[in-house]
């Protein structure tokens, strides 16, 4: 079981023929995602490897029925992509492209939902349900089939808790990056929602980092709605004030948005919050024994 995506999800690439886009495109492929066709302007009628291309999404999802898109263009073309893929009402549209600005993402994240579209990222590496299908650039030979949901703002951070709990032999129903910006589309609490939903999900990895509230807001819905357990990994606990620390997102200003807080509201409500990522796979697999043994 997953969420999101799953064997059967179809995808095309927007910007398929640009060296990521193709790159991306055909490690999906190889994956075993349906990777149905791509988009670039100017260029239907192409291939790439097979894929086909067409010159706008409308066209692609007539001809192929897809129901997912990964964008691979620049920043200065990504609302266009974004509103084009809103337009043909893909139910689920995920945005790899960093350096979108901020103004026009307020505006992109309520465009994209007034159509009905679910928005991952942007700037994020998108999300895999292991052996079956995945949907951006997460390296696919680390992950592993189980019970065990990842949600995160940082990409290098999901991979390297990710393979802590597949060296750990906790497999993972569904991985997603949320992305690391400002605004995003959907966050922590919705998907904590989705894999409290999913019944073969036993458990949720929630990854945050400085900057926002997102992981409060979390806390909050952790403690009021949410009975799975829950380990928890914050980055950023030395990170100077009023100092962007890589992501856009990732700013702490007016005491607000500090690891410290963050760590503080989960620990708050009984989530376990591990100091060095290689500490998640014992912190949730001993959660997962007392959910076992009845107590939450």
């Amino acid at each position: 079981m997953s969420i999101l995506i799953g064997k059967d999800t179809r995808i095309i690439v927007q910007g398929i023929t640009g060296r990521d886009g193709s790159f991306h495109a055909l490690s999906m492929r190889e994956y075993g995602s349906q990777v149905v066709g791509g988009v670039t302007p100017g260029k239907g009628g192409q291939e790439v490897e097979g894929i086909p291309v067409f010159d706008t999404v409308a066209q692609a999802v007539e001809k192929t029925r897809a129901d997912c898109t990964v964008i691979f263009v620049p920043a200065r073309f990504a609302s266009a992509a974004l509103h084009e893929a809103a337009d043909a009402r893909i139910p689920l549209v995920i945005c790899i492209t960093e350096g979108i600005p901020v103004l026009e993402m307020i505006e992109n994240t309520h465009y994209l939902a007034s159509r009905g579209c679910r928005l991952i990222g942007p700037n994020c590496p998108g999300l895999i349900t292991p052996g079956e299908s995945k949907a951006g650039i997460m390296p696919g030979r680390i992950h592993r089939q189980g019970d065990v949901g990842v949600i995160s703002r940082s990409g290098t951070l999901t991979y390297e808790v990710v393979w802590a709990l597949t060296r750990a032999g906790l497999g993972q129903s569904t991985c997603i990056g949320v992305g690391g910006d400002p605004v995003i589309g959907t966050g922590f609490v919705e998907l904590l929602r989705l894999f409290e939903e999913d019944p073969d999900t036993a458990g949720v990895v929630l990854i945050g980092e400085i900057g926002g509230e997102d992981e409060e807001r979390a806390a909050e819905y952790i403690h009021r709605s949410m009975h799975k357990p829950v380990a928890a990994f914050i980055s950023g606990l030395t990170a100077p004030p009023e100092k962007r620390m890589g992501h856009a997102g990732a700013i702490v200003s007016g005491g607000r948005g500090t690891a410290d807080a963050k760590v503080k509201a989960l620990r708050a409500v009984s989530v376990p919050v591990a100091e060095r990522p290689d500490e998640i796979p014992a912190l949730l697999a001993a959660r997962l024994t007392r959910k076992v043994g009845g107590s939450k």
